[in-house]
């Protein structure tokens, strides 16, 4: 199939890059925008973008003229083509149509057009040049600029929060409708990935962080289409359960997938930046490790004063103390022990037992002080949680740091060994 648009040439623009980009559109009962859709990037394309392309629209199911219409258009242009499923589904689609695709990268995005196209190239460029192995679009992330009512606005924010906080995913924005990949790297992950709809895009993007993939993020512009179909309680649903099978692919070693390039882990170009990182190493963990601690020690103070107006001691410590745990021990391997580890089962079940630990150290104490003194009065419980709650925290860095996020000792050319991941990383 013809991938580049002959009005070009005859225009005298600048020869295309070798690279091919397919753009997939999934669609359904879309018979009446997608015209205008495929008229406006078909337009963006030939004037703005300097690859090789194509157009791929996948007719969801539809039940109107919508395949009609695609049949159409593609006929009157030579880069497009058009597929048809006979089931509905976001993540069918996208599967099908690039796992079919023969290009260099594969696109997706809706056909709305709610993103702005000038991030389209920025979207594609890290990959043809082998930076990052997928692409996403982001309304979250800083420079970005969006449209939307406070309810969408919420809701997105919140779900995001929770990928991060069950799964330490460092991607800001899961469900964008814009979206790139190599080829030759989402094809392996694509066997593995077995959410049809609207998950489809969470799990690949986790799938891609846990098996070391690069995910690259672009701010966009992004105008809220206020025509969506999307039923949000059922989708919210589906999504947590998928956050839910995922975790438990990590804990199983389900997640890990065969024949995906390896990158590896940051290092210090210059020698005096490596000596200068492994002798900071401990300072700054000590430094990170105690902002957060002073931070969580509050939190789970003021948690635990309010909440023991109604509940006994032990109930309150445990629901203060895991309000606070999820984001401590994100924050802590992100900005503590970077580069170290990444969000995996492993890391996420040792925490767990690092928690449990800490939960021991504080609820036997307040245990103590019952037995002795039987008639505390609450500051004085107050006082005594928070003196274990620093030796709890002493422990926790000790663990962390010698257990959860030990140093990793790898080959040198020469030889020789060195430990990786023993300093500050990139977030």
């Amino acid at each position: 199939m013809p991938r580049a648009s002959a009005e070009t040439a005859s225009r005298g623009a600048a020869p295309r890059a070798a690279a091919t980009v397919d753009l997939v559109i999934p669609v359904h009962n879309e018979e009446r925008s997608l015209p205008g859709c495929l008229r406006v990037l078909r337009e963006h394309l030939v004037r703005d973008f300097p690859f090789e392309w194509s157009i791929t629209v996948v007719d969801n199911a539809s039940t109107d003229g919508t395949l009609r219409v695609a049949h159409e258009l593609a006929d009157a242009m030579p880069n497009a083509r058009v597929l048809h499923l006979a089931r509905k589904g976001r993540g069918l689609a996208l599967r099908t149509a690039w796992g079919y695709s023969d290009a260099d990268v594969v696109v997706y995005m809706d056909v709305d057009l709610s993103t702005g196209l000038d991030a389209l190239l920025p979207l594609v460029a890290p990959l043809v040049n082998g930076h990052s192995d997928l692409a996403i679009g982001s309304r979250l992330a800083p420079g970005s600029r969006t449209v939307r009512g406070a309810k969408r606005e919420l809701i997105s924010r919140s779900y995001n929060q929770v990928i991060r906080w069950t799964h330490g995913a460092r991607f800001s924005d899961a469900q964008c409708g814009f979206k790139a990949a190599r080829t030759d790297v989402v094809r392996p992950l694509l066997r593995r990935v077995r959410d049809d709809a609207w998950f489809f895009d969470t799990e690949l993007l986790l799938l891609a962080e846990h098996n070391g993939l690069r995910v690259h993020e672009v701010p966009v512009d992004w105008v809220e289409d206020v025509d969506t179909r999307v039923n949000v309680a059922r989708t919210a649903a589906d999504d947590l359960a998928g956050l839910l099978r995922v975790a438990r692919a990590k804990l199983t070693g389900a997640a890990a997938v065969e024949g995906l390039p390896r990158r590896p882990g940051p290092r210090a170009a210059h020698p005096q930046a490596v000596l200068a990182e492994r002798e900071n190493g401990l300072l700054w963990q000590l430094f990170s490790f105690s902002l957060i601690g002073v931070l969580s020690t509050a939190v789970t103070t003021v948690l635990y004063a309010l909440l023991r107006t109604w509940w006994p001691p032990l109930l309150a410590n445990l629901v203060a103390l895991t309000a606070t745990t999820l984001w401590n021990t994100e924050a802590n391997r992100r900005f503590t022990f970077l580069g170290r580890a990444p969000a995996s089962g492993r890391v996420h079940l040792q925490g767990l037992v690092v928690f449990a630990l800490y939960y021991v150290v504080t609820s036997g104490a307040l245990l103590a002080l019952d037995a002795t003194v039987p008639d505390a009065s609450r500051w004085l419980e107050v006082l005594v949680l928070v003196g274990s709650s620093v030796v709890g925290t002493a422990l926790r860095f000790v663990l962390l740091r010698s257990w959860v996020f030990r140093p990793v000792a790898t080959r040198t050319a020469s030889g020789g060994s060195e430990l990786v991941g023993s300093g500050r990383g990139d977030a």
